[in-house]
């Protein structure tokens, strides 16, 4: 990719807030009120911020595929492809990445909706020092609260997703409780 691709980008969703009813295991567990709320939040805040992703990974555990629905519903078009993915439930960073790497080329813009502690690990593997100096700041204080949103900038082909090879263009998180 030259200078004159526009760069492709890795959009990190942590799930909403999820809710732990009795009986039910972590993989099984549905979004609370508040995380059916943030969940619409969070797609409205993409559109308003002009993201519209063409490509979808999604963990399987329940949360985040109701995250995803609430999400998607708020978007201006569907992506043209989204993969339920066994392996970024309950991810570290590095195999993450290595689901990322399998990211077909054709695709600019990737929604990965996740869990924490791997989508905040990834954010900051993935962007070091490099980005929007608020940005990154709110992101080293805050940490990856549900419903955050981390876009990232990189250029090159998918199998070239790696540390330190993107940048942190911006990070929102949902208003406080």
């Amino acid at each position: 990719m030259d200078a004159d691709t526009p760069p492709r980008r890795i959009i990190v969703l942590r799930h909403a807030r999820a809710d732990w009813p009795n009986q039910v295991t972590d993989h099984e567990r549905p979004l609370a009120d508040r995380g059916r709320t943030q969940a619409t939040e969070a797609g409205r805040w993409l559109v308003d911020s002009g993201i519209n992703p063409d490509y979808v990974l999604c963990s399987t555990a329940l949360r985040t595929r109701e995250t995803w629905k609430l999400v998607a519903h708020e978007l201006p078009k569907r992506p043209r492809k989204t993969v339920y993915e066994d392996r970024v439930y309950e991810a570290q960073p590095g195999q993450i990445i290595e689901v990322l790497q399998e990211t077909p080329d054709d695709h600019a813009d990737l929604l990965l909706v996740g869990h924490n502690p791997g989508v905040l690990g990834l954010t900051q593997i993935l962007a070091g020092d490099e980005g929007d100096p608020d940005a990154l700041n709110r992101l080293r204080l805050g940490g990856f609260p549900p419903s955050a949103v981390a876009v990232l900038s990189f250029r090159g082909p998918w199998k070239l997703v790696e540390p330190g090879v993107a940048r942190l263009d911006s990070y929102h998180t949902p208003p406080t409780e």
